[in-house]
């Protein structure tokens, strides 16, 4: 079967899945990623993992702007075959009504929590923020309103106790991967029926800000333990004393208790948080 699919990705998340796809024999005919941009402290510009991913697979690759009249007339000409898809994953743009629908068989998207909960931007964050025990992976045939496309296949997926994020992200793309190439042959010949989601039982998850990262050391326990490990790889948790941020490397839920074993300090090298605390009285 010809497999003619267009990708839209950009981070590592996208880059990862295409590692999955490509390992099962599905290569894109072009991928669609965010353009070049400045990163770093040496404000380097930086090219997407998506698009570094093109270049060594000799996938044509474009990164437009905006998603305008231009670049509409520009993608058509990749979609005029009855099984031409697009398969979405991390892009970072909101995409026009008219360019999902586009391809005849639509556009899909991996989104990793069950939905309809966690809709939105962060949705490994908030399951690990709520404490809660199990999350997954859905793919969804896409619609203009946000996450809320009728679902073709779903995984359901534990969430360990001291799981972090970087680590529960990392399994949900290998499950999100490989469930994409179960859900592709069935999809493209028609064989399976999207259901349509239950409004009723949405919900919303933000996209996360800098402070979202601030942690009150008197607050409940279990909730700032849970707020470090979802926020352990961005923005991190941390708090302030005189003046300056003290960012937690390390913690442990412990007795009922929020131990912070590890911090480091605005402007300094990683301590031992008993060694900083005696220095600094933060108890």
């Amino acid at each position: 079967m010809n497999h003619n699919f267009v990708f839209f990705g950009t981070p590592d998340v996208a880059s990862e899945t295409l590692e999955i796809l490509k390992q099962n024999g599905y290569i894109p005919s072009l991928i669609i990623t965010s353009p070049d941009a400045k990163s770093g402290r040496g404000l380097q510009m930086q090219t997407s993992p998506a698009a570094i991913f093109a270049e060594k697979n000799n996938v044509p690759c474009l990164k437009p702007e905006k998603l305008d009249e231009m670049f509409y007339n520009e993608l058509k000409p990749n979609c005029l075959e009855p099984n031409c898809l697009f398969v979405v994953v991390a892009y970072g743009k909101i995409m026009p009504e008219e360019i999902i629908n586009m391809p005849k068989l639509g556009s899909i998207n991996i989104h990793y929590s069950l939905l309809p909960k966690y809709r939105g931007a962060s949705p490994v964050e908030s399951a690990i923020l709520n404490g809660d025990s199990y999350t997954g992976v859905s793919i969804q045939k896409m619609e203009y309103k946000m996450d809320s496309g009728p679902i073709i296949a779903e995984e359901k997926v534990e969430i360990l106790p001291n799981e972090k994020t970087p680590d529960l992200r990392k399994r949900l793309i290998k499950i999100g991967g490989e469930l994409l190439v179960k859900v592709l042959p069935e999809f493209t010949a028609g064989k399976t029926k999207p259901i349509p989601q239950n409004e009723s039982l949405a919900s919303v998850c933000k996209k996360i800000k800098k402070e979202d990262g601030l942690i009150n050391l008197n607050d409940d326990a279990t909730i700032n333990y849970n707020k470090f490990r979802a926020y352990a790889f961005w923005p991190r948790t941390f708090f302030f004393k005189d003046g300056k941020r003290i960012v937690i490397t390390d913690a442990e839920l412990m007795d009922r208790k929020f131990v912070v074993k590890k911090v480091i300090p605005e402007g300094k090298k990683e301590k031992d948080w008993e060694d900083f605390n005696l220095r600094h009285g933060v108890d």
